[in-house]
């Protein structure tokens, strides 16, 4: 299989777990009744609650649930599910993983991955994170193989990390995955250059399924969810920050060709960096 039917979820995560699953999953059918057989969910496709105390015990409460309700979708529609990530519990840690799921056509987890760079930032939107406080970042990085193809799985802030991406590249990754709850204020400055540059640099299709508007905890995210060529090029874009679904056809055999044009991932050197001047 050379050619598949790709597309991006974009959601407007909420405070409870059930409604946040019913949309996702009304998204979801509604991408693979337009024929898409891989379907990507944003990040905290579960659950968007930064506020104090208030996201813990719905998360403990209902862990399982939104993985099998997903799984069961998948095997019911015959298709391949990157769950964005869930916040999910932890054995003997008090934090959460940011974590997301790739899940076969049989409803099997074909991989799972754990969000490596924690989002510990003021960006100027009112709002300050500290992602690390609540959740345990990964210490992997994940290559999953489909059955169309190799995925490196990443997460949101991921995204500033280039050197992640190249080594999914370079372990032979043909699509990369960036499900995203980026702030509208990041977004709007860094969202677009940001996945084409990964794309660019690794002659991979980037698949970037976002959360979009205002949401119920108060912040808000930016939309904009992107499939992006090897070549770099923009080939599906959600229209803002509306809940909703884009779809593009996805050509593996682009991979090949962009990476022959621009062989970079065969290029690299180990430059040593040296400190010169005065003072």
């Amino acid at each position: 299989m050379t050619k598949i039917i790709a597309a991006c979820v974009q959601m407007r995560s909420g405070v409870e777990v059930a409604p946040n699953i019913a949309a996702a999953s009304a998204l979801i059918r509604e991408a693979a009744g337009k024929g898409a057989k891989f379907i990507a969910t944003p990040e905290m496709t579960n659950l968007l609650d930064i506020r104090p105390g208030m996201a813990r015990p719905k998360i403990v409460e209902q862990d399982d649930i939104p993985l099998h309700a997903f799984q069961a979708l998948a095997v019911k529609l015959s298709v391949t599910l990157l769950i964005g990530s869930l916040a999910v519990t932890l054995e003997g840690d008090e934090r959460f993983a940011n974590r997301s799921f790739l899940i076969g056509p049989d409803g099997g987890v074909i991989a799972r991955y754990d969000k490596i760079h924690m989002f510990d930032v003021e960006v100027g939107d009112g709002q300050n994170y500290r992602e690390s406080r609540a959740y345990r970042p990964g210490e992997q990085a994940v290559l999953a193989k489909a059955p169309f193809g190799e995925i490196g799985m990443t997460i949101c802030y991921d995204l500033r990390f280039p050197h992640l991406y190249r080594k999914l590249a370079q372990a032979g990754a043909d699509i990369l995955s960036i499900p995203a709850a980026f702030t509208r204020v990041t977004g709007e400055a860094h969202w677009h250059v940001l996945a084409r540059a990964r794309a660019i640099e690794t002659g991979c299709f980037v698949i970037a399924p976002a959360q979009g508007g205002k949401h119920e905890d108060g912040r808000e995210t930016y939309g904009h969810s992107l499939i992006v060529s090897p070549w770099g090029e923009v080939i599906a874009e959600a229209d803002g920050a509306e809940p909703g679904i884009v779809l593009a056809e996805l050509d593996l055999d682009e991979v090949a060709r962009a990476r022959g044009r621009i062989p970079s991932l065969g290029n690299d050197r180990n430059i040593p960096v040296t400190r010169e001047g005065i003072g």
